[in-house]
């Protein structure tokens, strides 16, 4: 694969009023170990549909990157949404897998009620030791989560799950999998969503628990970890790991029950989604940024040409422009707005900007865009799904107008 070598080192300056040293600091670790270690990974493994190795994810864990967001009398480094996206966005410059794959710690399944347990489980959570998949979609609830079919019955101490689950992502190599089911049917006058509870379904890497089999999805892109679809028959779940919320996220209301604790925990998502989406558009922004002036044409850099100027003015701007909204909305949640609206305009914003900019990126590549030798198709498929995963365009576009043009 063709590599550019003249991307500048420097990572993208933070804006005032995010700007520290610290995040500064942050920020050029997480872009030297992209550029240096995850970017020779992606190369090799991503054309393969390759998982990323363990030892990747070890060397992220060495880091404390799993627990950004954990405080630091749990073991994490006390960190905020910010930072969490910072280092996301750097990750998913380089391969969109690794800066997805540090959601699965951050506190993530450890939302139990013992208080006790729940330390220990995010002090392993922070040391990367207890990473997990979380399996909400269904075939026929996706986008409407609060029409999610599979049951838990309780018998005695224990629920019994079984359902089919679709798009759990890591869920094979995970130590957990949280599973969204359904307790009890709604009430004459109760929201729909009534009666969902998260279950922690506890396995061994590499094996499902008993009574869960899973089927591979084969996807088009985002290939540094298999997402699956699940057969719960019969999963047998202890009553103590019924968990009060989602996510893991450090800022939720315990008593906010839990499918209400999981709005928060959502937004968190949206946002490092947004984060994620400018990393891979930034990723295609700065290939095309190289080609330009190495690909010569009628005996000129391409990048002479005022036309191939201008679109990659256009793609720069474009990137400026998404990456300064996540900062901002990433702000406004840790200072403990709950950003709902935000948290989906800059979803929306920066992933229907990153289709843009790999897409243009591809065609400012040329014929050389559309093969395998270049990391631009890469970019390009990646980015597709970033409109889709965690809420749809359409999705957020509801949430917006919605909260615009309240219904009486």
């Amino acid at each position: 694969m063709s590599k550019p070598e003249r991307v500048d080192p420097r990572p993208p300056e933070l804006l005032a009023p995010w700007h520290t040293a610290e995040r500064a600091a942050l920020q050029a670790e997480a872009r030297a170990f992209a550029h240096e270690v995850v970017m020779p990974l992606a190369d090799s493994l991503d054309p393969q549909k390759s998982e990323m190795p363990r030892s990747l994810i070890d060397q992220m864990a060495a880091k404390g990157w799993f627990g950004i967001t954990i405080p630091a009398e749990h073991g994490g480094l006390g960190l905020g949404v910010f930072e969490y996206c910072l280092v996301s966005e750097e990750l998913a410059r380089a391969w969109l897998s690794v800066g997805s794959i540090l959601a699965r710690g951050q506190g993530l399944g450890t939302q139990t009620l013992d208080p006790e347990r729940r330390h220990g489980l995010l002090q392993k959570s922070a040391r990367g030791r207890w990473i997990g998949s979380i399996a909400l979609s269904e075939p026929t609830a996706g986008s409407d989560l609060a029409g999610v079919q599979t049951r838990a019955v309780r018998e005695g101490d224990t629920w019994v799950l079984t359902g089919t689950k679709r798009w759990a992502g890591f869920a094979k190599a995970a130590d957990f999998i949280e599973v969204l089911a359904r307790t009890r049917d709604p009430e004459p006058g109760e929201p729909r969503s009534a009666g969902l509870e998260p279950f922690l379904v506890l396995k061994e890497p590499g094996s499902f628990p008993p009574g869960m089999t899973g089927r591979v999805i084969d996807k088009i892109g985002y290939h540094g970890f298999l997402t699956f679809e699940l057969d719960l028959d019969g999963v047998r779940v202890p009553e103590s790991d019924r968990l009060t919320g989602l996510y893991g996220d450090q800022g939720a209301d315990a008593d906010a029950g839990g499918f209400a604790s999981v709005q928060r925990g959502l937004n968190i998502a949206r946002v490092h989604t947004a984060a994620r989406a400018v990393g891979v558009a930034r990723a295609a922004l700065e290939d095309t940024q190289v080609y330009l002036q190495e690909r010569e044409q009628f005996g000129h850099p391409i990048g002479d040409f005022q036309a191939l100027r201008f679109a990659l003015a256009d793609m720069a701007a474009d990137v400026a422009q998404a990456r300064a909204f996540w900062n901002q909305v990433a702000h406004l949640l840790d200072a403990g707005e709950p950003a709902e609206s935000e948290s989906a305009m800059v979803k929306l914003v920066a992933t229907e900007l990153a289709v843009r900019v790999t897409n243009q990126a591809m065609q400012l590549h040329g014929g050389n865009g559309y093969t395998t030798e270049r990391r631009v198709e890469r970019y390009w498929r990646d980015a597709r799904l970033t409109t889709i995963f965690e809420g749809t365009s359409e999705i957020q576009r509801r949430i917006i107008s919605d909260r615009m043009l309240p219904r009486a």
